[in-house]
């Protein structure tokens, strides 16, 4: 009796010692878990981003859209040469206090805000989420636009804290690589603009922001 007590033991300690092999493998105790990723590769980064996502628009080469169905995120990157300016103007519109972040040596400036679908002027199909991130090296600035719709399954507090930011926006940051590109569109041509006439655009916006309320007006 006492054999056959010790093999019911010694199977019960191995059962256990594989469990916990299972759970520590998996990454149960320490809230690891095999997240899916898809990687991407664009003319001016590469990275992964969190989920199952897919392209869908790449026809244009320094824009590119894509898009996680199951949780409702639209992932908008582009760049240009001036991202910096483009922010600027942005301001304007309340997008603004921006967190500053540093990943493989690049330095991002992240910006929140809420925008309303299309022409749903009367916000009857819910408020996305958008979560901006701005990096602007010597030749060329980088913009992602994480957009979390209306559906979207992802708690979005409009900070660094929150799901939206934590789970998917820095985990694809942590993942770039930014590439320098030739040919990259200028911002005043993004614009309809000569580089004047924006310079002269981005003169009224110092003066603005200076102070003086009228340099914008008429």
């Amino acid at each position: 009796m006492e054999n056959k007590n010790m093999i019911i033991i010694a199977v019960a300690v191995i059962a256990i010692i594989a469990i916990v092999g299972v759970i520590f493998a998996t990454g149960m105790l320490n809230g690891k878990s095999n997240t899916q990723t898809t990687p991407f590769e664009s003319e001016f980064m590469k990275g992964a981003f969190v989920g199952n996502v897919t392209l869908q628009n790449g026809t244009e080469k320094f824009m590119q859209s894509y898009h996680d169905e199951q949780h409702d995120i639209t992932y908008n990157i582009s760049t240009v040469d001036n991202s910096t300016a483009l922010m600027e103007i942005y301001e304007l519109q309340g997008v603004t206090n921006p967190d500053d972040r540093s990943f493989n040596g690049n330095e991002w400036k992240i910006y929140f805000t809420q925008a309303v679908p299309g022409n749903d002027t009367n916000n009857t199909n819910g408020t996305m989420n958008i979560v901006i991130c701005q990096s602007q090296a010597e030749k060329q600035g980088y913009l992602i636009y994480a957009i979390f719709g209306s559906d979207s399954d992802v708690n979005s507090t409009g900070n660094a804290f929150g799901q939206s930011y934590t789970d998917y926006v820095e985990p694809l940051l942590k993942s770039l690589t930014l590439k320098e590109s030739k040919n990259v569109p200028a911002i005043n041509e993004e614009f309809g603009l000569s580089e004047d006439e924006f310079a002269q655009q981005m003169d009224l916006i110092h003066q603005y922001k200076a102070g003086n309320a009228s340099a914008l007006e008429g």
